[in-house]
């Protein structure tokens, strides 16, 4: 399995507008929060990236007392994420062997990065092993094979085939968490619309997503250039294009 090199899109993966715009207030750990009465509270915002989830939870949340932690294999994206918010304690570390005691935190948070991990299985025992009884472990990410008409395939076809590798099926996802002692609520939301090929030509360009980084220079530049070809013929260019994202709440 290939695996994306975040020092090398960290400087622009803030500049995706979808990215930053679409992180909303965590409904998930209001409700915990209001149904489990604590002195404290420590949150763990797994995967922490350039601290776009933490930013504005912090922000959200900032009338309880909530101790805000963020991990993330990539020193430069915690560089960012430093930038974005104080008083939480960013950790270089790695999932799959985290620097912190059994049953630490009572909610965490794993947006957009689950895929990413080598050793999913390794990193689901520290998953569980770091979470308190009764705390919640939530999974957000896409579903690569609901959502096969996504913009990004339709232009870079081979990305598909590099995210098969990578990403888990919701039933793999179930299982593995079930297995380990989990109580699992699996949702998922879908749409299938037409989209105008020019408004998604930057987020190409910019190349921040992180599949666009596995496949090779060659395929990139040849969807990148069908992108402006269809663009440049026609700036009303419509394709349909579908997207799926699971949400996953677990419950030690």
């Amino acid at each position: 399995m290939k695996t994306t090199n975040y020092s090398e899109i960290a400087e622009n993966y803030d500049h995706n507008q979808y990215r930053v715009s679409e992180i909303s207030f965590d409904y998930d750990l209001k409700e915990y929060v209001d149904h489990t009465r604590k002195s404290e509270y420590h949150v763990l915002d797994l995967s922490c990236g350039t601290g776009l989830y933490l930013e504005k939870q912090v922000n959200y949340f900032s009338g309880f007392n909530i101790k805000w932690n963020g991990l993330d294999l990539s020193e430069e994206m915690l560089k960012k994420a430093q930038e974005k918010v104080n008083n939480v304690k960013l950790v270089h570390g790695n999932v799959e062997g985290m620097p912190y005691a059994p049953n630490t935190f009572d909610f965490i948070s794993n947006n957009y990065s689950f895929h990413h991990y080598r050793d999913k299985e390794r990193a689901l025992n520290e998953i569980y092993r770091v979470t308190n009884k009764g705390g919640i472990y939530k999974l957000h990410n896409i579903a690569i094979r609901d959502m096969p008409n996504w913009w990004v395939y339709h232009y870079f076809p081979t990305a598909y085939y590099e995210d098969l590798k990578r990403f888990w099926s919701k039933e793999i996802i179930f299982n593995e968490l079930t297995t380990r002692g989990f109580q699992v609520n699996m949702k998922m939301d879908y749409r299938m619309d037409e989209i105008l090929v020019s408004d998604y030509l930057n987020y190409a360009e910019n190349r921040d997503i992180s599949v666009l980084t596995l496949i090779s220079d060659k395929e990139y530049e040849e969807g990148l250039d069908k992108m402006r070809y269809d663009v440049s013929k026609n700036p009303d260019k419509s394709i349909v294009n579908d997207f799926a994202n699971i949400y996953c709440l677990a419950k030690k």
